[in-house]
């Protein structure tokens, strides 16, 4: 899947969960997609928590924070 694609997952709306990022039509956040992978489960048990996400949303989510980790150095990982 192309990451304009990917990109059309993610829904970044005021009226729904304060504007943080999260799953179109869902109130999964993208925060809480990562922090699942970051402390080790598979997209399995990810899919399985959260019934009303698909793998490509998780594949938006990473696409997601990819993109934005172009874009900004953070204070804890200057040399």
């Amino acid at each position: 899947m192309q990451t304009q694609e990917l990109l059309r997952r993610v829904s970044i709306d005021p009226k729904i969960c304060h504007g943080k990022a999260c799953i179109k039509g869902t109130r999964v956040l993208v925060s809480l997609i990562l922090d699942n992978l970051a402390e080790g489960l598979s997209i399995q048990q990810i899919l399985h928590e959260y019934p009303t996400i698909a793998k490509e949303d998780i594949q938006a989510s990473l696409e997601y924070a990819a993109i934005l980790a172009k874009e900004e150095i953070l204070p804890f990982a200057k040399a």
